[in-house]
């Protein structure tokens, strides 16, 4: 079985496939969007930034690690997330001259520090805000660049936070967002409970021709094409399915198109493994690279025969060398 599929395009830029990498904090970092994109994912978006670092951290090894593009990445996304326009709007032009062709608003993260801290999905609650974010921000940056906007369907399942919640999505669109990726769980639940797909068909229905893209759930291949099929959503944005499985792009390619998905070998996990680390190593440093990789290795380890045991080598990792003698040990 094959499928017909929307090619995906946010404003001017043209994307293409419709299943892309979303951003997720802690883990969408420059070498994990590298890896993805080698692996099949059209367009990825970097980790989540807050509009004061990003307008305090210009330069240095800090800037580096995380205000980062490469020439193999674009087209690539950067997700900003603040609490006021005044400051959110200078962060996206930074973003912008560090090469990003994308800026995303997050109005989503439901960490409890980020909603006291007034940030991510508590704008959900703040309709005025949100759009005078939106707004500021679409003004702030060049016209060629697309503004998109991150949501969840709501703080919770009142008839109150629904009626903001389309508060928001409508006047984003009129204030000239590009494309909205809309999260089928609520702020309240976090990553708890099923993602309604059921809102998410409503959501594009009530969008008519403007984008949206879906998220929640996605966590092998077949769950993507299913949400495309089963929602008409113009394309979706995967996250922790992706994380130690960055092969799901190139799987959702090989349905959509009736062939057999290819699950990858012990030797393919292994070189990708290796050059994530060699990546990341390159970015972080030594020291750096091998504690960070340690969550990369735990989420890679699912794809094991033996993932308990290999999971449970990971978190002992502690040197260069140690990873290679896992690597060695673990994936021959």
């Amino acid at each position: 079985m094959s499928y017909d599929l929307p090619q995906l395009r946010i404003g001017p830029v043209e994307i293409g496939f419709p299943v892309v990498q979303a951003a997720l904090a802690g883990y969408s970092d420059w070498p994990t969007r590298v890896i993805a994109r080698r692996l099949g994912a059209p367009y990825t978006i970097a980790e989540v930034m807050l509009d004061k670092f990003v307008v305090n951290v210009s330069k240095g090894r800090k800037a580096s690690r995380y205000i980062r593009t490469g020439d193999e990445e674009h087209p690539c996304g950067a997700q900003l997330m603040g609490s006021t326009a005044d400051e959110l709007a200078p962060a996206a032009i930074k973003l912008v001259e560090a090469g990003f062709d994308v800026i995303d608003v997050n109005l989503a993260c439901p960490v409890k520090k980020v909603l006291s801290k007034l940030r991510g999905g508590f704008l959900l609650s703040d309709p005025e805000n949100a759009l005078e974010i939106v707004g500021r921000v679409r003004d702030a940056v060049p016209p060629s660049v697309p503004v998109t906007v991150k949501m969840r369907r709501g703080m919770d399942d009142s008839p109150e936070s629904r009626e903001k919640f389309f508060t928001i999505f409508d006047g984003a669109f009129r204030l000239g967002a590009a494309a909205i990726t809309v999260h089928g769980r609520t702020v309240r639940q976090r990553d708890e409970g099923p993602s309604s797909w059921e809102f998410l068909r409503e959501v594009k229905r009530h969008a008519g021709r403007n984008t949206v893209l879906g998220s929640g759930d996605l966590l092998t291949a077949q769950s993507c094409l299913d949400m495309i099929e089963q929602t008409g959503v113009d394309g979706v944005t995967v996250a922790r399915g992706a994380i130690g499985n960055p092969w799901i792009f190139g799987q959702a390619r090989a349905l959509a198109a009736g062939e057999a998905m290819a699950l990858p070998s012990l030797r393919e996990q292994r070189e990708v493994l290796a050059e994530h680390y060699r990546l990341a190593e390159a970015t972080y440093g030594p020291r750096r690279c091998c504690r960070r990789m340690r969550k990369f290795g735990i989420k890679y380890s699912r794809l094991h025969p033996q993932p308990e045991a290999v999971r449970a080598a990971f978190v002992t990792v502690g040197n260069p060398d140690q990873w290679r003698e896992l690597l060695k040990t673990w994936y021959p």
